[in-house]
């Protein structure tokens, strides 16, 4: 692959504007004091004393909060100053894109996608944060039977708001980051599609997260991660918070999945045809290509239970005509596809590995390409599996399980793609490609056990238990996050310029798939025994395991927590990377750093694929 070589731009100050004013301090000012006048106008129009007029003074508090937020920080200047006949300036526009503003523009809505790839990446990595010391406080509280570090039911409201805290970083963990700041210099685009909506993306997810973490002090959630009604329409007022930040995430990955397909499908550079498009940026358009229509279910399913809960309809209330089944299924729709939303960037990013620490062309790329379309397929006719135990429709458990089954089959191509390029190579065991031998172990045990449970007659035994748990752990972190960290530490030198440290990456890598295997293969082992998940103690038949799975547990946070070192480290004081320190093909390792703000100086011209390597060009 050719490019050209860039030039800098210097931003003129955009005057006096209201843009210069505006941060995400102003942005958290505006927004809780809208969600204070919210809170005590609604006080004064309903009863306080009825749960549902409780309901419906906090979820208007918790809207107010997410809108005035948005206000506070400038997203909706750009449409505002239009609609008035008076669109921004370029001297706005390049002051919205943080041209010239060093670190201060991470805190602003800017609208360079690069800035807007490190907001995710820190956002995703609090997150994880976030929910690992919320699965260090469950594991803990299991180390053995009796042992009561929290309450019955504070011990609910952890394994929900881990649950759920987990899955929304997970969607996130390869295409917030990587697909912001690396998908659109991959593809030779000089910025994203729409920028500004690029930057409402990632600012509707800040607002979403913050009001998901308003839960717990409202007593936190009862219903775990799934949030089933009617259990959610009963549950106390922190179950508010939980359906207005799934509501408003949704609206943000509606955005950014238009804007990364919109980018691929209209941004390419020259010569980049469909044969040329790099691995990832494939990966990447299907999986937000499936949340485009999978995840309105789910804002769907919560906009219903909102109502319920506020207004008195009877979506899920049988007794005036509704039904738990129907947001069973809303949940479903969404929950199975949400899997490969999930695993599939994040083997994309593997498969982009591979290539350049083997040295070898990717193998039958076109069958990659097929495995993550049957995946994409098969992945809206399976949601329920998850369904068997139920008693809805047992005639349908048959079909489902055979379309279950039959998703193994383009499962089994990737791996076969991955496996055909590692063949008779020369691998460089740098840490980005530890990754890729991780995910082959992990996802093999994921990918097994995950036929068992497709199966009804084991699913009947299994269903519950600490064996589903760890079937979808070692799916979802055992695969996905295994492939983000990889692209973290692959990606890491063109993001920030400096490599990762390499002997705190190398512990890190250790103790984490070490103390996760730890973990899960315990669960296996207790879930195979009968031992039911969502259970705040256990018998003492299953004390062994739940040790093993603590010990693990804390290995493998004791290794994050070193790979969190290796990254500020890294980051303040790492070496200096050079332009393309893996001697990668690909566009992106073309460009200096730091990146010009729109990338090429002149758009680049493609004449090959990315994984020529032992090809005589």
């Amino acid at each position: 692959m050719t490019t050209f070589a860039n030039k800098t731009q210097t931003a003129p100050k955009p005057g006096r504007s209201l843009i210069t004013k505006l941060n995400m301090g102003t942005g958290l000012v505006v927004g809780i004091v809208s969600a204070e006048v919210m809170y005590w106008l609604s006080k004064s129009w309903f009863d306080i004393n009825e749960a549902a007029e409780i309901n419906k003074i906090l979820t208007l508090s918790m809207f107010a909060w997410c809108i005035g937020f948005l206000v506070g920080i400038g997203a909706f200047i750009g449409p505002f100053r239009w609609l008035i006949g008076k669109d921004l300036t370029a001297e706005e526009h390049l002051y919205m894109a943080g041209e010239g503003q060093g670190i201060s523009r991470y805190f602003k809505y800017c609208t360079d996608h690069k800035v807007v790839g490190i907001q995710y990446l820190v956002g995703v990595m609090t997150m994880l944060g976030v929910g690992g010391a919320m699965a260090m406080m469950i594991r803990t509280n299991l180390i053995q039977p009796g042992s009561r570090l929290v309450t019955p039911e504070i011990y609910n409201s952890l394994v929900g708001l881990h649950g759920i805290t987990m899955i929304i970083a997970l969607i996130v963990v390869s295409t917030g980051p990587f697909g912001n700041f690396i998908l659109p210099i991959m593809i030779g685009a000089r910025d994203m599609a729409f920028p500004r909506l690029n930057a409402l993306s990632w600012w509707l997810l800040f607002t979403a997260i913050i009001t998901l973490c308003s839960a717990w002090f409202f007593g936190g959630i009862p219903t775990g991660w799934t949030a089933y009604a009617p259990l959610s329409v009963q549950a106390g007022p922190g179950m508010n918070a939980f359906i207005v930040a799934i509501i408003i995430f949704a609206i943000s990955s509606a955005i950014a999945g238009a804007n990364i397909t919109t980018t691929v499908v209209t941004m390419r550079a020259k010569g980049m045809n469909l044969t040329r498009i790099p691995i990832f940026v494939i990966g990447a358009t299907i999986s937000v290509a499936m949340a485009i229509p999978a995840f309105p279910t789910f804002m769907a399913s919560q906009i219903m239970a909102a109502f319920d809960r506020t207004i008195g309809t009877g979506f899920y209330d049988a007794n005036v005509g509704g039904s738990g089944w129907l947001y069973a299924h809303l949940f479903w729709i969404m929950g199975h596809p949400e899997v490969y939303v999930i695993l599939i960037p994040g083997v994309a990013v593997l498969l982009e590995i591979a290539p350049v620490f083997v040295r070898k062309p990717l193998f039958s790329v076109n069958s990659a390409i097929l495995g993550f379309a049957g995946i994409a397929g098969l992945s809206f006719l399976v949601w329920a599996h998850h369904m068997y135990i139920s008693g809805w429709s047992p005639s349908l458990n048959g079909p489902f399980m055979v379309t279950t089954e039959m998703i193994s089959i383009p499962t089994g191509l990737i791996f076969l793609v991955l496996l055909g390029t590692l063949w008779r190579g020369k691998p460089w065991l740098k840490l980005p490609m530890l990754g890729v031998y991780a995910f082959i172990w992990n996802f093999l045990i994921g990918g097994v056990t995950g036929i068992y449970l497709s199966d009804v007659p084991a699913d009947d035994y299994l269903h519950g238990s600490m064996f589903v748990t760890a079937h979808f752990h070692y799916t979802l972190m055992g695969a996905a996050l295994t492939g983000a960290i990889a692209g973290l530490a692959f990606w890491f030198p063109k993001m920030t310029g400096r490599m990762l440290h390499e002997r705190a990456g190398y512990i890190s890598f250790w103790m984490v798939q070490i103390g996760f295997n730890l973990i899960f293969l315990g669960m296996f082992a207790a879930g195979s025994q009968g031992q039911p998940r969502r259970v705040a103690d256990y018998a003492q038949t299953f004390a062994t395991s739940d040790l093993i799975s603590t010990i693990g547990a804390y290995l493998t946070g004791t290794g994050m927590l070193v790979l969190l070192w290796a990254v500020i480290h890294s980051w303040r004081n790492g070496k200096i990377a050079p332009t393309n320190p893996w001697g990668s093909k690909t566009l992106e390792w073309t460009v200096p750093y730091p990146i010009p703000l729109e990338n090429f100086h002149e758009t680049p011209v493609v004449t090959s694929d990315g994984y020529g390597y032992g090809r005589s060009n």
